[in-house]
């Protein structure tokens, strides 16, 4: 399992898939670690070189103490891209990884080839909704939220006991680190990017889940609306997590995407 050491704290991340094909680098939402992706990697893995990473906080990264600001897991991710020598990325965010990713390009508007957006927004949520879910988390963990979360990441028929995917999501999200977790809900606080999106100069795909509790299609098509010439898509049957739930979709929006960005086959 490859560590490293950047921007002051060790990040996990793994690189797989075809060293000679274009990079895609995946970045996470909020309450998951890099396996969400792991139906998504599947079929783009033969023609696409992978980077996947653990934000700070999440999974097998270094959790610091709590408030984060968006600024530093932009920093994060731009430190991991140095350090593996990546160039020219499709670089697809998740959630708060969609708002690293408009980050990113704001920040650094020559890094990434292009962006995948997905099931994210130029700012998500309101200041008194992010301080109400630290508030009870700090009082009475994740725990107390999850089934509240969960009906926003999942349509009704995946969020089912029987289903032992659900089980295994339901578990990354109360194993996440509190730390982490409250601390990138602050930086989701603070963050509205609604200007500086509006300024991205490259190729955008926005990618939406039909059933999206946490940021609805309506918000994603506003997020959509404010970069010039950016797609727009809807994946059917799907919440908050398309990548976990219509993975083959994904995935094929993904490498659809890229080809034109890239002007190469990716695959599916």
């Amino acid at each position: 399992m490859p560590f490293q050491r950047v921007n002051g704290i060790v990040i996990h991340h793994r690189v797989e898939g075809n060293a000679d094909g274009p990079t895609l680098v995946f970045a996470n939402s909020l309450g998951t670690d890099f396996r969400i992706w792991d139906a998504v990697v599947e079929r783009l893995a033969g023609a696409c070189r992978i980077v996947r990473y653990d934000k700070r906080g999440h999974g097998l990264s270094e959790a610091t103490p709590a408030p984060y600001a968006m600024d530093t897991h932009v920093d994060d991710l731009k430190g991991l891209i140095d350090h593996l020598g990546v160039t020219n990325p499709l670089v697809i965010g998740l959630s708060i990884g969609g708002m690293i990713a408009q980050g990113l390009a704001h920040r650094h508007p020559l890094l990434a080839k292009g962006l995948v957006l997905m099931d994210t927004a130029h700012r998500i949520g309101t200041t008194e909704l992010w301080d109400q879910r630290i508030a009870a988390i700090e009082k009475d963990g994740i725990g107390s939220i999850s089934e509240h979360i969960l009906e926003r990441w999942f349509t009704p028929q995946f969020r089912r006991p029987p289903n032992p995917d659900f089980v295994g999501y339901s578990n990354m999200l109360l194993r996440t680190p509190l730390p982490g977790y409250l601390g990138s809900s602050a930086a989701l606080r603070d963050a509205d990017y609604t200007e500086a999106t509006a300024k991205i100069d490259l190729p955008v795909l926005c990618v939406v889940g039909d059933q999206d509790g946490s940021t609805p299609p309506d918000l994603m098509r506003s997020t959509a609306d404010l970069i010039a010439g950016s797609r727009f898509e809807i994946v059917k049957d799907a919440g908050h997590l398309p990548c976990i739930e219509q993975p083959e979709v994904t995935a094929g929006l993904i490498a659809d995407f890229a080809a034109e960005v890239f002007s190469t086959a990716t695959g599916r």
